[in-house]
């Protein structure tokens, strides 16, 4: 059974402060590559109204040389609080494409310092800047020059087992005026491998006055207040927790605004919620919303009879009928069986 203590639930009462703009809500919607979309933003936001949600990460290079906003980039008027995340190295380009985010209604700019992938860092941003502690600082300094809204960065706690300097890191992004900061608990090297080590957040935390989001393994509510039981963080930061599952956020939301946790979703309710993602796609997309949808849809399957079948079958969806009519029939057959049973029923590949 999850429970708040008293101390922790009296530290998450207040809004959450970055900067000049008040956040009610101490759980946000990591950015994600290829998957914070304004579709699956508006999912999350739908059980989490009042969290902070991410743009996919923007890179600033590209913005300097088009004319035309990229798609990412696209935000709902209505879609508040909403923060546009930037990657780059080029201090310039980054306060450059800034300003083009807060033209754009972002209110906060954050700045990935974070990503592992290797074709980012092999061009000196990302997770690649822990080892640029001068270009990092250089980069802040530049976009809080350039915007008035709170600057934000997000990282990670260093760049191998035996370059852990989140600490000095940290220490000199407030001191260049970022507002707020989330760090992951793993190292560059770890990747998403092992588990998250919360005990460097904490540490940051102890040493920074600005707020501190951590993030790294939350995939529960259990696990949320764990986190923040043990590193005094001031609010977490949801991830991978949420692929195929735009609940997380709003669950962890709710039981720390009120101790009550809600009943997850069922099977045929998390079915129901892919056809709609999916169907938001195709409008919002096209035919490379159906692509990008397969593996959204692969996420939503599982924990149910038949869901390795349909993961297969979703995985290779050609259309918006095909993939809507394979999770209708499975959404039918899990209406008419005990879905916690281990039985396997055949999902033929509808024609369409």
């Amino acid at each position: 059974m999850v429970s708040l203590s008293p101390s922790l639930q009296a530290r998450l009462a207040t809004p959450l402060q970055i900067g000049s703009l008040a956040v009610k809500s101490r759980v946000l919607q990591s950015p994600l590559s290829g998957v914070t979309d304004l579709v699956f933003r508006r999912l999350v936001r739908r059980y989490a109204p009042e969290s902070m949600m991410y743009t996919e990460m923007v890179n600033a290079t590209g913005l300097h040389y088009v004319k035309q906003l990229p798609k990412i980039m696209e935000v709902d008027p209505q879609e508040k609080p909403i923060s546009i995340q930037l990657f780059d190295c080029r201090p310039d380009f980054l306060a450059e494409a800034a300003v083009m985010a807060v033209e754009e209604g972002a209110d906060t700019v954050d700045i990935n310092m974070g990503c592992p992938v290797n074709k980012i860092t092999k061009n000196g941003g990302g997770s690649s800047l822990l080892r640029e502690p001068e270009t990092a600082e250089a980069i802040v300094r530049a976009v809080v020059k350039a915007v008035d809204v709170p600057v934000t960065v997000k990282t990670r706690i260093g760049w191998t087992d035996k370059e852990i300097n989140i600490l000095e890191f940290a220490k000199r992004m407030e001191d260049a005026g970022a507002q707020m900061i989330t760090v992951h608990g793993r190292t560059r090297a770890q990747g998403y491998n092992g588990n998250a080590r919360w005990e460097w957040i904490g540490r940051v935390k102890e040493i920074l006055s600005i707020p501190v989001i951590a993030n790294g393994d939350i995939f529960s509510v259990e696990a949320a207040v764990r986190c923040l039981e043990q590193t005094g963080a001031d609010g977490v930061m949801c991830s991978r927790g949420t692929l195929g599952y735009p609940f997380l956020v709003g669950e962890v939301d709710y039981f720390l605004k009120t101790g009550k946790q809600l009943q997850p979703p069922t099977p045929v309710q998390r079915l129901e919620c892919a056809r709609e993602h999916l169907q938001a796609l195709w409008e919002y997309k096209g035919d490379r919303g159906i692509r990008q949808a397969r593996k959204h849809m692969t996420w939503y399957a599982k924990g149910f009879a038949g869901a390795a079948e349909l993961r297969g079958q979703l995985a290779v969806m050609e259309t918006l009928d095909q993939g809507v009519a394979l999770i209708d029939r499975a959404i039918e057959r899990l209406a008419n069986c005990n879905w916690l049973e281990n039985e396997e029923f055949s999902l033929d590949l509808v024609e369409v």
